[in-house]
């Protein structure tokens, strides 16, 4: 083929082409020699120029937002180049305190002093961080300061997991990191390696690693040390050979391998139990089981105790809670209990259960409708007995009591309000028992029938209102013998009972209220009796008639009050300024008709003598009255409070301190009687005293009329009988006082469980130690809220102190004995930070003796716990020894050993 000459056109096209690549060297050379990396220019280079026919090839417009733009109008070559893969898959982030430093030629950036890189789910936070963008990898560490010691740990954070080494090296491709003195958190657990080589997301190796709950992991109190780990984040860790050190000092207990699951979920596992020695059932293991992880919203632990004579005890306990609807738990618990052997004439064999059930209702998971419950039953004896409680306010429970309700609310108008409740209570003293299943109510909102609905409610015709109450009870009372089984229905009541309360309230001469009040009451049975005399075996019959039956009663009511205030001023410069007393007066009326029309009679004996009855005798809402009612109540309450001047000369205003803040008197005066129609005066008082920290109950009942020699009341004058104006029958007066240092942090722990067994929410009667979990602070400390201790002793020396005193005279038949008088107190101290000692002791005056007493010692050792408690006497001697590690993740490792008081079965 011919050679031919270009023509001008295409000439000029090639020209123009030339000058653009060019013009890309040039644009080049200058992106390099202001120092932006050679990733940035190639995508800068990358940019094409258009040319325009308008415009000159060489012309370039700069566009500010996107750094430069590059335009050229070059035709496109049919032969596109491929483009280079990128070296990185997303952008980068970095910043650095002193200085960031690109270096081109070794494809490096450096970042020096309080550095940080974000590239993807990765951030890393160093004192030098040095990327190589060619190699995708990145290397940080540590710096020195001024006096030489390093600073800046790195943190190499990659999703959730965490990681502070000394230095790290991580490719940004394969995932993969060499890491050194890596300090990382799992779960419980923390974890420091001399060198850690991380293979991908999922799975770590560790070399030389340490693994510990304790806070400081750089200087642990304690330590399992291993040469090989294998590390599965947020699930599992494997170990090779590993040895417990203490205290830096390697020990003899040591493992092969381990495996400890690390999941953040619940996970199922065997419960270890504790070995235990005990004076009449021999040698035990107690407290182990199985802990079955159900779901996300409850739980089931599966406990048990075995002793070498024959005992045992079953326990389940389950908790559940799903947010913003409820939460609960649940406890039942089996104790078979054989005390000596069989033969012995102190041989005794006891079978005793418990079950405790709580379950609360969020408030706003529905506003219209509640369920609780809070149930306590089962034997009698089981908290005097037991072989694994260890609460002094357990032993002395005498009443256990369970309540278990639902509400509905009707949006109605009037608004209707219904419950069904079941009710339960305990007298573990008689083993008597108490149940409704169920209880029945209902009522009806106030009506307002003379007012309008959105008017004023004044004067004696608008305010007159009623309302309707429906109440229906199947009320069983039985024994502890006959409990959950077919005889503790045979005497059970059932009834209904409808109440209308119709009421008004309106003022007169300004300052005195009034209220008057009548009441419908409309009683429905379905068992009544029938007495008559049986000649035969020569005694009066009683018998059960069931069937439905019914009765109707009312009564009427009145109440005027006023408040009366008056004060006395002392001056303003006196100390005590002014007193004020502030009296409440009322006087009352009660009227009931007679209902003898439900009275009948029977034969006495068989002479004919007749007596008075009701069928309705022994109902379960009471029965009619035969006789009527008449009678006026009088009541005055008062309250004291003083002005009194500061001692802060600044303080302008006068401090009120209250003197009394209850003082009141009622008796009454009965004139439908013809005799002793004056009821005893009623005194009760109270006040509160040193800032409100102590709290005194005063109460006495005085009694206006005499007594005969055989201790009886009679119509006649205490005074006229040579005697005082009243004659006190009975008082009692008790103190509580509670105070503490003043860096003492008061306690927001209760003590729920140990309430619940029939304690105290305090410690006045002990604590209450939970067998099965050990790990519990004596002294309801907390935990999150533990201030770092850098010194041995402690100048401040937190303390608190409770005390408690109770008195009660009677003297209703002359007898004018004290029949109970006893102090009680409860004190703990931290004696250095973490020694803490208390004690909780009394003394019955009465009885001349010490009550329960309880020595409490406690020793926090960081990461583990140790405590020593003790009762020396009584029947509920006893003592135990613990040291742990607080972690649940290691709660297994213990020594748990303690002695059981001697129970006495019945």
């Amino acid at each position: 083929m011919a050679y031919q000459k270009p023509s001008h056109n295409f000439t000029k096209i090639a020209l123009k082409h030339l000058r653009t690549k060019l013009f890309h060297i040039v644009l080049s050379a200058f992106f390099l020699t202001i120092g932006l990396p050679k990733v940035q220019a190639q995508e800068l280079q990358n940019k094409t120029l258009q040319v325009s026919p308008e415009k000159p090839a060489d012309s370039l417009i700069i566009n500010k937002e996107s750094f430069f733009t590059l335009q050229d109008t070059l035709v496109q070559d049919t032969l596109k180049t491929a483009k280079k893969p990128t070296l990185l898959e997303d952008k980068i982030k970095y910043k650095a305190e002193k200085y960031t430093k690109i270096d081109q030629k070794k494809k490096l950036i450096t970042l020096y002093d309080q550095a940080e890189l974000y590239y993807q789910d990765i951030e890393l936070k160093a004192g030098i961080i040095i990327m190589d963008y060619e190699k995708s990898e990145v290397y940080a560490g540590r710096i020195k300061d001024s006096s030489g010691v390093y600073t800046q740990i790195p943190v190499f954070k990659q999703g959730t997991n965490l990681i502070e080494p000394d230095s790290i090296r991580f490719n940004f491709k394969t995932k993969k990191a060499l890491i050194w003195n890596t300090r990382t958190e799992q779960g419980e657990f923390r974890v420091k390696a001399e060198i850690t080589k991380k293979e991908n997301d999922s799975v770590y190796f560790l070399k030389g690693a340490r693994f510990t709950t304790s806070k400081d992991v750089d200087n642990p109190e304690y330590y399992f040390y291993t040469d090989k780990i294998k590390l599965v984040p947020q699930k599992k860790v494997i170990t090779g050979f590993t040895n417990m050190v203490i205290a830096n000092v390697p020990t003899p207990i040591a493992i092969p391998f381990a495996f400890f699951p690390m999941t953040e979920e619940s996970s199922s596992g065997i419960i270890i139990p504790t070995f235990q020695d005990t004076r009449k059932q021999g040698y035990s293991l107690q407290n182990g089981g199985y802990y079955l992880a159900l779901s996300d919203y409850y739980d089931l632990a599966i406990l048990g105790d075995y002793y070498t004579n024959g005992s045992y005890g079953l326990r389940f306990q389950s908790s559940y809670a799903l947010k913003y609807r409820f939460s609960g738990g649940f406890n039942l618990r089996f104790e078979n209990i054989i005390q000596s052997e069989r033969g012995f004439p102190d041989y005794s064999r006891a079978k005793n259960y418990n079950i405790q059930w709580m379950h609360t209702q969020d408030a706003k998971s529905n506003p219209t409708s509640r369920f609780s419950a809070s149930v306590n039953l089962g034997s009698s004896t089981f908290f005097q007995q037991s072989l694994n409680q260890n609460n002094i306010g357990s032993n002395l429970i005498n009443n256990l009591s369970s309540s278990v309700s639902y509400s509905k609310t009707f949006n109605t108008v009037p608004q209707v309000n219904m419950s069904l409740s079941a009710t339960h209570n305990q007298n573990t003293g008689t083993e008597e028992i108490n149940m409704t299943l169920p209880t029945l109510q209902a009522s009806v909102d106030r009506i307002f029938p003379f007012a309008s609905k959105d008017g004023p409610k004044k004067g004696i015709i608008k305010n007159i209102n009623f309302q309707y109450n429906l109440r229906g009870e199947y009320r069983i009372n039985t024994t502890d013998s006959l409990f959950f089984k077919p005889e503790m229905f045979d005497t059970a009541k059932a009834g209904m009972q409808h109440t209308i309360p119709l009421s008004t309230n309106f003022k007169v001469f300004k300052h005195f209220s009034v209220t008057a009040n009548a009441n419908y009451n409309e009683v429905w049975s379905l068992k009544t009796i029938d007495k008559e005399f049986d000649s035969e075996i020569n005694k009066v019959v009683t018998t059960e008639v069931s069937g439905f039956d019914s009765y109707r009663t009312y009564n009427f009511g009145s109440n005027i009050g006023t408040t009366i205030y008056g004060t006395f001023n002392f001056g303003d410069t006196k100390k005590i300024q002014a007193i004020r007393h502030v009296m409440r007066p009322s006087v009352s009326h009660n009227y009931a008709p007679s209902f003898e029309q439900y009275y009948d009679t029977y034969a006495i004996d068989a002479s004919g003598d007749m007596a008075q009855y009701t069928r309705f005798d022994g109902g379960i809402f009471g029965q009619p009255s035969s006789s009527y009612a008449n009678s006026l109540g009088f009541s005055l309450s008062n309250t004291f409070e003083a002005k009194v001047t500061e001692k802060d000369s600044t303080k302008l205003e006068p401090r009120k301190v209250m003197l009394l803040n209850q003082l009141n008197f009622s008796t009454s005066y009965n004139m439908a009687v013809d005799s002793l129609q004056w009821a005893p005066v009623r005194l009760s008082g109270g006040t509160l005293l040193f800032k409100d920290k102590m709290n005194v109950n005063f109460a006495a009942t005085l009694d206006p009329y005499a007594i005969n020699a055989a201790g009886r009341r009679i119509d006649r004058f205490n005074i006229d009988n040579g005697g005082s104006l009243f004659r006190m029958t009975s008082a009692n007066m008790t103190a509580n006082y509670s105070f503490s240092s003043a860096g003492k942090k008061e306690s927001k722990k209760k003590n729920v469980q140990g309430a619940l067994n029939g304690g105290r929410e305090d410690d006045l009667f002990g604590t209450n130690t939970d067998l099965s979990d050990r790990r519990a602070s004596q002294f309801d400390d907390d935990e999150e809220e533990e201030e770092e201790i850098t010194t041995f002793y402690n100048s401040k020396t937190p303390w608190d102190f409770t005390l408690a005193y109770s008195l009660t005279y009677s003297n209703s038949t002359r007898e004018s004995t004290i029949t109970g008088n006893s102090i009680m107190f409860s004190g703990n101290i931290d004696v250095t930070p973490r020694w803490k000692v208390g004690i909780s002791s009394g003394y019955d005056f009465v009885q001349k003796g010490v009550t329960f007493t309880q020595f409490r010692f406690e020793r926090d050792l960081l990461s583990w716990r140790m405590d020593f408690n003790w009762s020396p006497y009584g029947d509920t001697a006893q003592w135990g020894f613990f040291i742990g590690i607080k972690s649940s993740v290691l709660s297994d490792l213990k020594y748990d050993k303690r002695s059981l008081p001697d129970r006495k079965l019945r």
